[in-house]
């Protein structure tokens, strides 16, 4: 009879050093790595799912906390948290697990990291996998002021969030109830009411929270996972986490250099069909032709929100696996 595989090692939680000072970081499994970046609000938690399937893939699967969240260090200045800061963040930690090279998959805020880990760094990220928010190629006109158009009469929830300490003071005297109405606005559940206003804009003196739709928790968030993702900001705070929107003018300066380059390593995207940022960025998603010339999938999961590997864990599992397995060595 043939052996029996070996069950993956549990979930181990490390610290490595990085430019920030420290990056905390989930690992399981052992093999070729997969290194997981997760995006805004969130934490390595949102890739539990994902952990214990690539490891018994056959991979070593880590998650990390990006700088600002969770156990990974917070550094005080806003500027600390410019795109090419973080790149240098994730060549740390595969330095630090002693590791060559690894494939990057990221999700939201995380997926644009992944993306520009591998434009800039492909001596190190030899594929990439984006969730939720396809690749769009440096450049183009300056964010702050594309946003500022975006809202019309209203404010677009970046522009928001990009005056350090007004989110904060939205979302920090109730940070889990603040969370619960945000995942819920982004998922494929619960609906929002008919002509409710959309969650990604606030009203001129309002609020975001305002607009998230009342009701239960999203299906694929279960209270034990919102005590958790509340908890890390309830100790953090929300600041390094939003300091990610507060440097998009300078990533744009810093990869001016870039300006409409492809990501020429294999690649993957996974997208909810129900998630915003596809509607927003469908020309990017026309553009992978020439943009992600190395695209081994593209793949739009009917009936999903924005956070398609907690929505759909076991086809993005599989989508994932499958896709891993098919790069060349």
């Amino acid at each position: 009879m043939p052996e029996t595989p070996a069950p993956a090692p549990a979930p181990a939680h490390r610290l490595v050093p990085s430019p920030a000072g420290r990056t905390h970081l989930v690992e399981q499994g052992r093999g070729p790595l997969v290194l997981l970046v997760h995006g805004f609000p969130e934490s390595w938690y949102c890739w539990r799912h994902q952990l214990p399937a690539l490891a018994a893939a056959g991979y070593r699967a880590v998650a990390v906390d990006v700088r600002g969240y969770g156990r990974s260090s917070r550094p005080t200045a806003v500027d600390a948290y410019r795109m090419l800061d973080l790149v240098a963040d994730n060549v740390a930690v595969v330095e630090a697990l002693g590791e060559d090279s690894a494939v990057v998959v990221g999700h939201d805020w995380g997926a644009t990291i992944a993306a520009t880990s591998a434009l800039t760094r492909p001596d190190v990220f030899r594929a990439v996998g984006l969730l939720s928010v396809p690749y769009s190629p440096p450049g183009g006109g300056r964010p702050s002021e594309v946003f500022a158009r975006m809202g019309g009469d209203e404010e677009f929830y970046v522009s928001y969030f990009q005056r350090p300490g007004r989110a904060e003071a939205e979302i920090e005297p109730d940070v889990r109830g603040w969370l619960a109405g945000f995942y819920a606005a982004l998922s494929a559940d619960p609906k929002s009411a008919p002509g409710a206003p959309d969650p990604h804009f606030v009203g001129r003196g309002g609020t975001l929270r305002e607009r998230f739709p009342a009701g239960p928790l999203p299906a694929w968030l279960d209270e034990g996972d919102l005590d958790f993702l509340a908890g890390e900001f309830e100790r953090t705070g929300m600041t390094g986490a939003l300091n990610r929107y507060r440097n998009m003018d300078r990533d744009w300066a810093d990869l001016a250099g870039h300006e409409g380059a492809p990501i020429r390593q294999p690649s993957l995207f996974i997208g909810g069909a129900l998630d915003a940022s596809l509607a927003w960025l469908a020309d990017a998603v026309e553009a992978y032709p020439r943009t992600l010339p190395g695209l081994l999938g593209s793949h739009i999961l009917d009936g999903c929100g924005h956070f398609v590997q907690q929505e759909r864990p076991e086809e993005t599992n599989r989508i994932l696996v499958d896709w891993l397995a098919a790069l060349p060595d």
